[in-house]
């Protein structure tokens, strides 16, 4: 952007003395001969002395010796024949062994061939990270507002409370659905958008906007006096999924579909209840959070609200089997999926088991129960829970089942 020296005749750095040409500076100027100004610019140093003859020629026969060794390296390396050593690996091998190890390259390089297309097919699972942060964004299934600085944050009491115990404490004096809680936060400098922040931290475990405020660690410190530390956000799910704290929904199978379609009927016609969170399934599966949005719709919610009741959800044993309703929902709130519950709860049985028991089946192996959750995991459009590998340590009730299966991928 400076000024061009060569459009100056005049701007040529002045001689230091004499008329010796050695001892002309010239910085970032352009040179121009005598019978004009030249275009070709030029930089010079401010180096005055010259380069001994010796020494350059010691540091330029240095780098040749250098450049010799890697291209002697390189040579070495491409003269290697590996076709030779291959022959002389195989001379001794029989003509079916060898045919046998071609075939097993073969095979390897189509089957990573073909991992590599499906992983670019399949669509990307998302995590419960990034599910909890679309939870905070569109307030599926809110159930408290909190006000701060006469502005309504709309949030789910069950989170907090397992995220917070300074929420936790703030919400047990307000149990009523749809309470309205007036924030007052001792800490000095929290505005609205930090205090959004905080809460988008208690949903995902990052704040969700970049605040040099944050990077303070004296407000830090203050926070967590005020508000506690929480845990990792795996296992503060993990706590919410074994107590099911302030849970407002209830699983419950049958095997009489036009009870299901009705979500209704006599209790007896029902089997054993699952409890869960509205936030935590209509966040992580389509298929729940579409069933909810209709409930609200058609008014059913506003009954179950009035009278102060969870809802009930009532599925098809026939397409969802009880016995994998447990896997399903430690999925949704750990993003883990682990098999071993299956076979270690005998009062948790199956419309499908009863079948395979009266058609004189044997019981179904891991892998095939793997299958059968995957294609539930598709039913529900919970993409995490089909492409996620199974976990979990062995039971001490299935002996025969090997630790982990990676479930089937699409």
């Amino acid at each position: 952007m400076g000024a061009n020296a060569s459009n100056y005749p005049h701007s040529c750095s002045p001689r230091v003395g004499g008329n010796s040409q050695a001892q002309q500076t010239f910085i970032g100027t352009s040179s121009y001969s005598q019978q004009g100004y030249g275009c070709e610019s030029k930089l010079y140093s401010l180096d005055h002395g010259h380069e001994k003859p010796q020494d350059k020629k010691k540091r330029t026969s240095g780098l040749a010796t250098l450049k010799k060794k890697f291209i002697k390296r390189r040579k070495s390396n491409r003269s290697a024949d590996h076709a030779k050593q291959m022959r002389e690996l195989l001379s001794g091998w029989d003509v079916r062994d060898v045919n046998a190890l071609v075939e097993e390259y073969e095979g390897t390089s189509a089957l990573k061939e073909l991992s590599l297309q499906a992983s670019l097919a399949r669509p990307e699972a998302r995590t419960l990270q990034k599910d909890m942060a679309d939870l905070y964004e569109y307030k599926y299934c809110t159930d408290v507002d909190l006000i701060f600085q006469e502005t309504c944050f709309p949030v789910h009491r069950a989170i907090l409370a397992a995220r917070c115990p300074f929420f936790k404490t703030l919400l047990s004096s307000s149990p009523e659905y749809g309470a309205e809680i007036i924030m007052d936060i001792n800490t000095a400098g929290i505005d609205m958008p930090m205090f959004s922040a905080l809460l988008h931290y208690l949903y995902t475990g990052e704040f969700g906007m970049e605040d040099s405020r944050f990077q303070n660690v004296d407000i830090l410190v203050q926070l967590s006096e005020e508000f506690g530390t929480p845990n990792s956000l795996d296992v503060d799910m993990r706590g919410l999924f074994d107590y099911m704290c302030y849970y407002d929904v209830v699983l419950s199978f049958s095997s009489d579909s036009e009870l299901v379609e009705a979500f209704g009927g006599n209790q007896n016609c029902l089997d054993e209840e699952l409890k869960a969170h509205k936030a935590i399934i209509s966040a992580r599966s389509p298929f729940f959070r579409n069933l909810l949005q209709r409930r609200i719709r058609t008014g059913e919610e506003i009954t179950d609200r009035t009278l102060r009741t969870p809802t009930r959800i009532i599925l098809d044993e026939s397409i969802i089997p009880k016995k994998y309703a447990k896997v399903i929902l430690h999925c949704m709130y750990t993003d883990m999926v682990d098999l071993s519950v299956l076979h270690c709860s005998p009062s948790v049985g199956s419309l499908s088991e009863v079948q395979a028991l009266v058609a004189g089946k044997p019981n179904m192996t891991r892998a095939e129960e793997a299958m059968e959750l995957y294609h539930i995991a598709l039913f529900l459009e919970f993409n995490m829970l089909a492409q996620e590998r199974v976990t979990g340590s062995k039971p001490a009730c299935a002996k025969q089942h090997p630790n982990s299966y990676l479930l089937p991928r699409s």
